[in-house]
Order: C-alpha cells, then structure tokens, then sequence
C-alpha cells in the first residue's frame, strides 16, 4: 500500500511539473470581441489537455505598453501577447508589411492575400523567436480628429498621433508634411481629453472599444492602412508544451482568430453606424487630395524598402497576389450579364 501511495505521489509530482500555464497580455480592453474570443479558446485547451495547458489573460494593458509587454516575455513573466503588426516590428521586421499605406482596395483583396501571406508571416516569427498562433485583421484605419480635416494643410496644422515602434505610419507622415507625435496606444485617450493629440488613426470599431469615439468630431472617409492583430507566444514557452499538446493550442488560438476576423468585419460596419448616428462626421476628400496622399504611400514604401525595413521578397510576393486578384475580377466583371 505504501509502495502504491507513492507511486501516486511521484506521478501526481510529475503531472504537475509537465502543466504548462501561459500568461497572455493584451491592450484590448474587458469585453472586446478579442478577449471574448481569447477567453474562449483558453477554456478550450485547458479541457482538450485535461488541464495540461491553462491560459490566463491579462486585458486592457494592465501588464503594460507593447514594450513593456515584450520585455516580460523575455523575462519570463508573461508567455505571450496580443498586439499589433506594427507593435511586434522590433522583433520581426515584417510584422506589419499589410499595414502599408494604400496597399489593399478592399477586403476582399485583403483576404486573397492573406489566405498565402499569413503562412509565411508565421514562418518569419518562429524564425525570430515567436510563434504566432493566430493573426486576426482589425479592419482598415481612417483618420479621426477633433477638428475638420479637408486638405493636407489642415492635417498638417494637427497635432497627430502615431503608434510607438510603428515606423511605417512614421514615415508616411514625415513624408507627407507632418511631424507626429509617438505614444503607446494607451496614452490616446488622455492626450484626445488633454489636447496633446488632435489626429489619430484607427478603425471604426477601435474607437469605440477605446472610447476614443467621445474625443473625436470628424473622420477622412479614406481608408488608410490595414490593421492587423497577432497573438504571439515565446518559443520556448510553446515548446515546453507536451508535443501532442502544441497542436490543440494552435487550433484553439487559429480558430478563435478566425472568428475575430469575421467578428471584426460585421463590427466596423456597425460601429461605422453608431459614429454616424452619434454625429461623428465623415467627410471624403477630393480626387487631388486622395492622389496626393496614394503618392505619399509610395513614397513610403520605397523608402521602407531602400532602408531594408521590409523584405523585398515577401512585398513582390503581396504585389503578385494582388495582380492575380484584380485580374480575376475584371474577368468575373466581364462575364456578368
């Protein structure tokens, strides 16, 4: 009986060393459509693993900033995070290669693309040390103020916002006339309320999780920039989990980033509609207006690309998609009745 007690004993030791408990920071607040999701897909790995694998959030950036963040991973203090493309360019300078300016028309070139690119943005994080067990499309991003902006002089005029570590938004505005000011996406709000910041850029539904909606007046009815969204676990916290168990965990997280993707499209139509109805107006500039700014775009991204901050391949691989994409729907155009 004593020998049978501690056999149990051991056993129970050694299942309990095997347990792995990731600990997962995110900017996005409590109730986000993104929390929801993660929350779920962590209730679903503790019980596919029979507790093997827990997943704890920590939401609304209670772990702090995105730096503050990714410097906790590499402590050890927190196995993951949820951020941005433009959030983990530190790490992997391509992270947020779908954020350049104008790069996509629609959503639904957004989706031909990603369906090919995403595979090769997760072999480029696990190559820097992460592995991106889910990448979620947060919309396209338009400029909202507290003033009315109908011309570049007026943006120019405007103290205007961008995210730390996001070079791209960096230079397209250097290049266009307009020093920016850098904060951490939680420092936003506060400086909207205070008058340090006039100008930001986000989508509809990101100013209304952030309550960013009750700062702002006017929005450039000209979409900008993709925004993308990336759950990250450190490789080595992933690859102590027991091998038959990494995969439900990137099943859950891919699943669940997959519903956010769809979830995120059906809220920016919505919030699109709350903004409106709250009084927010949406004004489109005129055809000089868009012209000048597509250029600046381009300027911006043969700049990130003589500087190295992007890879060559991986854009002509976007660029190539995006050809077959609209061929094909002249094509399908042509064949309507």
């Amino acid at each position: 009986m004593l020998k049978y007690l501690a056999f149990v004993a051991v056993a129970l030791v050694a299942t309990a060393a095997e347990a792995q408990t990731l600990k997962i920071a995110t900017l996005a607040p409590e109730g986000h459509t993104w929390v929801k999701e993660m929350r779920e897909a962590g209730a679903n790995i503790k019980a596919r693993t029979a507790g093997r694998v827990e997943v704890k959030f920590f939401p609304g950036g209670v772990m702090g900033n995105a730096d503050a963040v990714m410097r906790k991973m590499k402590l050890g203090q927190l196995q993951g995070g949820a951020l941005t493309g433009a959030e983990l360019t530190p790490v992997y300078r391509d992270a947020s290669v779908y954020s350049l300016p104008f790069l996509f028309n629609d959503l639904a070139e957004v989706d031909y693309v990603r369906a090919k690119v995403d595979p090769l943005l997760r072999a480029g994080f696990e190559k820097s040390g992460m592995v991106a067990v889910g990448l979620s499309g947060g919309g396209f991003a338009y400029l909202m103020s507290t003033k009315p902006i109908a011309n570049k002089d007026d943006l120019r005029s405007t103290k205007v916002w961008v995210p730390q570590n996001d070079r791209i938004a960096q230079v397209a505005f250097e290049k266009g006339g307009v020093n920016p000011i850098a904060l951490p996406i939680g420092d936003v709000n506060t400086s909207l309320q205070t008058g340090l910041l006039e100008t930001v850029g986000i989508t509809t539904g990101g100013a209304i999780a952030f309550q960013w909606h009750t700062r702002v007046k006017f929005v450039v009815d000209l979409p900008l920039t993709y925004v993308m969204g990336v759950l990250v676990l450190d490789q080595k916290a992933f690859n102590r989990i027991a091998a038959a168990d990494q995969p439900i965990v990137r099943e859950e997280f891919a699943q669940a980033f997959a519903d956010m993707d769809a979830a995120g499209k059906r809220d920016n139509d919505s919030a699109r509609a709350a903004l409106v109805k709250q009084g927010i107006v949406f004004k489109t500039p005129n055809a000089e207006e868009i012209g000048y700014w597509r250029g600046i775009g381009e300027q911006t991204l043969k700049q990130m690309l003589a500087n190295n901050e992007i890879s060559k391949d991986l854009l002509d691989t976007i660029q190539k998609l995006k050809a077959e994409f609209r061929a094909k729907s002249v094509a399908t155009a042509g064949k309507a009745p």
